[in-house]
């Protein structure tokens, strides 16, 4: 879960986020390509087509195959308009396997596909490996499948992610601004996206997840989500319970929550995560804070109000503003291993350069040193969301909000106020509503939380485990977005065991 500079549900966007240094590599032998064996189920004759459609897969890299498949694009109308779908797999590498297991990354607007074929030692471990099919997915909507698309020319997204509105944060003139800005987004997405705009929300995607189930060959959906793919998750266990086989959830979105306990859990989590890298500090070089903690964190909002009164040019002619700035911030943030690249943006921007500081927030928004875009999770985040979250854009009431968030998180919080102004005038209406999900009569579901997530608080995973029928809580005991693979041998442990060997934990294992 990333948070966009324009709709205020941080950490909605892009639920993984790698280690600094680049991506893992690995190398296989390659395999021959085939086709899937559907499991025929008996549905709708309008269904059929989807449900009973065969994959042809392709090679597309060292062990990798990919292949298309076919979605209606309305829900409701089956028979109507068709999108696509596009997937990519890894076979299992081991000789006892358990069919196939679907991989989303989070977002929303991240791309499951680009997940696996970049890093998938990073997605999953060998033992998963050895006994599933991997299988990586882009979303509707999102890059690879039938894509939402807004600004065709990166100079107009670089100023709708970059541009600096005009006014103080939260006057009338810098509501308008936002709300303006908004609305011309979505006419631009509208015109470019056409009818899928109205058809990118959760529920139609968990719908989707169920044909590829089916059209891959699984009975029963064996699923690991990060993020806002917990939210999926959950989805599409609420959808089709009895469909159900492992599901694992890690790094838990709580779908009870609204836009604004979103972006106030979320301030609290990046502030305290802050705080611990500002008490780690001394002990990486060149650490830029060298008093306590509060004095740490006050440094730092004064360089936020800095950058807001005399904003920092980057040779690009871009300039360094406090939102920009708190997009830096928190991309390292989502994991402890890149905690370090900290060191280096504040030391960076305290000596007047703002070149490190755009490296970050352009790794964030996944855009190159070209300027170029690489994907359009962005646009497709936005896209989600806005159909996803009811807003209310009332002054007085976003301004009371912004006053909580300040009070709650004072170095952070004020850049995660006015979320709502992001769907502001967004053309097509909102389908989403916050409420418990309890998949009644679901198979068992492994839920992961971490105590220091600064991006999906803790208390997501407790509350989900506990809404979810047959949810069961691992908690583990440390910083950063989600735990699986990159925290410790009993969170992987717990993990493995659950999706090879379908064994719940009697009792959260607490790692």
């Amino acid at each position: 879960m990333k948070k966009s500079r324009r709709l205020g549900i941080a950490a909605l966007a892009l639920a993984i986020v790698l280690p600094l240094s680049g991506c893992v590599s690995w190398f296989l032998p390659p395999t021959s390509a085939s086709t899937s064996a559907p499991t025929g189920e008996s549905v709708a004759a309008d269904l059929a087509p989807y449900y009973h459609q065969v994959l042809k897969w392709t090679l597309c890299g060292d062990n990798l195959q990919c292949t298309d498949a076919t979605a209606p694009l309305d829900w409701s109308n089956p028979s109507g308009a068709k999108i696509k779908l596009a997937l990519i797999r890894q076979p299992a590498t081991g000789s006892h396997r358990l069919g196939s297991l679907l991989v989303n990354p989070g977002g929303p607007g991240g791309s499951g596909y680009d997940f696996i074929h970049d890093s998938i030692d990073y997605a999953t471990d060998k033992k998963l490996q050895a006994s599933y099919d991997i299988v990586g997915f882009d979303p509707r909507g999102v890059n690879h499948s039938t894509p939402v698309s807004c600004y065709t020319n990166p100079s107009q997204l670089d100023a709708y992610n970059f541009d600096i509105p005009p006014g103080m944060r939260g006057s009338d003139e810098w509501i308008k601004y936002e709300e303006n800005l908004s609305k011309k987004f979505g006419a631009e997405c509208l015109a470019d996206t056409g009818p899928l705009l109205g058809h990118v929300d959760t529920v139609s995607a968990a719908r989707d997840l169920d044909l590829l189930r089916a059209a891959l060959g699984d009975k029963k959906l064996n699923y690991l989500g990060y993020s806002y793919g917990t939210l999926l998750g959950q989805t599409y266990a609420n959808l089709y319970p009895k469909n159900t086989g492992r599901l694992v959830l890690d790094g838990v979105v709580d779908p009870t929550t609204t836009v604004f306990d979103l972006s106030l859990g979320q301030a609290k989590g990046f502030e305290a995560s802050l705080r611990d890298f500002i008490q780690k500090c001394p002990g990486y070089k060149n650490c830029p804070f060298h008093g306590s903690v509060d004095s740490g964190m006050s440094e730092t909002r004064q360089l936020l109000d800095a950058l807001d009164a005399s904003p920092l040019r980057n040779k690009d002619g871009r300039e360094l503003g406090s939102s920009t700035m708190f997009t830096a911030i928190i991309y390292p943030l989502y994991n402890v291993a890149s905690w370090p690249a900290l060191v280096t943006l504040f030391n960076t921007v305290l000596q007047g350069d703002p070149s490190y500081a755009f490296q970050l927030a352009d790794g964030y928004y996944e855009r190159d040193s070209s300027g170029k875009y690489n994907d359009n999770s962005a646009e497709a985040f936005i896209a989600i969301n806005c159909l996803d979250y009811p807003i209310n854009t009332n002054v007085a009431h976003m301004r009371a909000q912004a006053a909580e968030l300040n009070k709650a998180a004072p170095v952070l919080g004020h850049l995660m106020a006015y979320g709502d102004t992001g769907c502001s005038g967004w053309p097509v209406p909102e389908t989403g509503k916050a409420a418990p999900i309890h998949a009644d009569g679901s198979a068992p579901i492994l839920v992961v939380g971490t105590t220091g997530d600064p991006a999906t608080p803790y208390s997501m995973a407790q509350n989900v485990a506990k809404s979810l029928q047959n949810g069961h809580l691992v908690t583990y005991h440390g910083n950063g977005h989600t735990a699986y693979n990159k925290s410790n041998a009993c969170v992987n442990n717990a993990v493995d065991n659950f999706l090879i060997n379908g064994t719940v934990p009697k009792s959260d294992p607490n790692c």
